[in-house]
């Protein structure tokens, strides 16, 4: 397998650390943020503008890409890499998430998913099985195995059931991957239930995936309570493997993710906040529709060197966003994800320079007026 992850280093202050993970489509540093590109492309953005945004990974999307245009017509076309042009790493997930967010039109047995889609309300059917035969048509480089997020709030019986489908659906996953090129990460669930999480940890790691992901959480909980699952979580996983917390994508969670020893994070919010006129800056969040931006020719974000801060003025923005001209949404996009890889090099050179807390102190308290 070309799939490997090396841990170059591990701080003496917090748990953050320092890795590579090496694919046949290039290297990723970790920790990263990975742009999510659900139907074979980043809403807005073009290969062109990823690479210069400096994004080394996305994350597409099973579910849809199985609906949409199908996952037979992109393998004809050579795989999601060639389908959309873009030579970098693709981490393309499971669909379980999709079973869980798209709960009233499915239905779900220990054997698989039934579900009507939401284009056409045609019925499908997804399994372990099917789900690892979608992944490896599309040629990802990451797949995800096939799991059940339990909602939240969520009985314990309903979650230790998902958890324990969940390692179950794991095993035929493994069974099913045969693909050379492509790693499968195991995920962990559990609900909001530590005592689940340390069951689920102990079966997934097990199996001996090559990576992990952490499951289940970022759904409607509590950011205290997150944050105190993921710590207890974290510490359940190898150390010599890399960790992913899937769905998050806010500085807070994403830095101090890093700081409990988080690898790899995605999350939808920079490219759909875009999308309402959201800027995410260097001095916190702010809609670029507010009327104090009319006559603004001030940069979007004064310590931002992306093309859109070079460029163009909040007020041009504000016009672009407030006539539902495209291009706007396209420039705050280029903006945000550039906004969030440039923290996370940040952060990488901090860890690497034994201050990445301080580092998370005053990027969080500029943001937010808050320290971790």
């Amino acid at each position: 397998m070309s799939f490997q992850f090396e841990l170059l280093k591990e701080s003496k202050h917090t748990r953050a650390r320092l890795g590579k993970i090496t694919t046949s489509h290039g290297d990723i540093e970790t920790p990263v943020f990975m742009p999510v590109g659900t139907q074979a492309t980043v809403k807005t953005m073009t290969p062109k503008d990823l690479h210069e945004v400096g994004a080394s990974i996305i994350l597409s999307n099973t579910y849809h890409l199985y609906l949409r245009p199908g996952h037979e017509l992109v393998a004809k076309a050579g795989g999601l890499h060639s389908f959309m042009h873009w030579d970098r790493p693709i981490l393309t997930d499971s669909g379980g998430f999709q079973v869980f967010s798209l709960s009233g039109i499915n239905k779900i047995t220990d054997h698989g998913v039934e579900f009507r889609s939401h284009i056409d309300g045609s019925k499908h059917f997804i399994d372990p099985e099917k789900s690892m035969q979608i992944q490896m048509a599309l040629g990802s480089d990451i797949a995800m195995a096939f799991d059940q997020c339990a909602p939240y709030p969520c009985s314990y019986e309903e979650s230790k059931k998902a958890m324990m489908r969940t390692s179950d659906w794991a095993k035929r996953c493994l069974a099913e991957h045969d693909g050379d090129n492509q790693a499968l990460f195991g995920i962990v669930q559990g609900g909001m239930f530590k005592d689940l999480r340390t069951q689920s940890a102990s079966e997934i790691c097990s199996m001996d995936f090559p990576g992990f992901a952490i499951g289940g959480l970022s759904v409607g909980e509590p950011k205290e309570m997150y944050f105190d699952l993921l710590d207890h979580t974290i510490d359940l996983l190898p150390r010599d493997k890399p960790r992913y917390v899937m769905g998050v994508g806010t500085p807070d969670y994403l830095l101090k993710g890093a700081l409990m020893g988080v690898d790899m994070c995605d999350c939808v919010l920079p490219t759909r906040i875009a999308r309402n006129g959201g800027a995410m800056t260097h001095k916190g969040y702010f809609s670029i529709k507010k009327a104090k931006f009319k006559e603004d020719f001030m940069p979007l974000d004064h310590d931002c060197d992306c093309y859109t801060c070079r460029n163009f003025s909040r007020a041009y923005l504000r016009h672009l966003v407030k006539a539902e001209e495209i291009t706007g949404f396209h420039l705050l996009t280029i903006h945000n994800l550039h906004f969030l890889i440039k923290m996370m090099d940040g952060l990488r050179l901090a860890i690497q320079e034994e201050r990445e807390q301080e580092y998370v102190n005053e990027f969080l308290k500029n943001y937010y007026g808050e320290e971790s």
